[in-house]
């Protein structure tokens, strides 16, 4: 029986040795399949999104930022229905990378899994239905990217559990900074000397970034 088993294993990864590594053209070709299903999904729900996502701004300003800084590992705080999930997947897939996103209603993540299905982003995004105050406790990082975009009263706890999750040059982004009782959370935030918090007010409704310096 031993060697029956040992037999199996050895004949399982000399089959994997004979898989070949997809060619630099092979993964360039792949990527652009991806980038057009995503742009048309996109395109064709551009005026459909509702149930608190973001705006397509919003969304393209994230995407621009993850692809520019080349981040792989991404988190987000509030999926919702899924149209920030899919830029900011859509940019880190361009990175080799992908994202964990996290929902506690049941009907929106659903929802997104559709949406993710549809855009062709399924693959690489492991959504998560849990409640984020505990799960951001006990999450493993670390991460290059994160995305806060849920419950307001709780922007403040959920930096201070995932600020020694990040990467050194990791982003940490927060939705709607302009929001009445915000001005706390911003002090917050600028009161981590290993962290440089800017806002974001020309092409977003208001998006604070906070990147790791050290």
């Amino acid at each position: 029986m031993k060697l029956c088993a040992g037999l199996l294993v050895v004949s399982f990864v000399s089959t994997l040795a004979l898989v070949p590594a997809p060619t630099p053209a092979e993964e360039a070709s792949a990527q652009a399949s991806r980038d057009a299903r995503v742009e048309a999904f996109l395109q064709a729900r551009e005026s459909s999104w509702r149930d608190m996502n973001v705006p397509p701004r919003d969304g393209q300003f994230l995407h621009d930022m993850i692809v520019q800084k080349g981040y792989t590992r991404g988190l987000e705080i509030g999926t919702s229905t899924g149209h920030s999930s899919i830029w900011i997947a859509w940019a880190l897939s361009k990175n080799g990378g992908k994202l964990v996103t996290l929902e506690i209603d049941e009907s929106r993540h659903r929802e997104a899994l559709e949406n993710f299905e549809k855009a062709g982003l399924a693959d690489v995004i492991d959504a998560r239905l849990v409640d984020a105050h505990e799960h951001v406790k006990t999450i493993e990082g670390p991460f290059d990217f994160v995305f806060s975009d849920a419950d307001k009263g709780w922007y403040s706890q959920y930096f201070t559990d995932l600020a020694p999750k990040m990467a050194p040059g990791g982003c940490y982004t927060s939705h709607n900074i302009h929001m009445r009782g915000m001005r706390a959370y911003v002090e917050h935030l600028r009161s981590y000397s290993d962290f440089e918090t800017t806002i974001e007010d020309d092409r977003t409704s208001g998006i604070g970034v906070t990147c790791r310096t050290e």
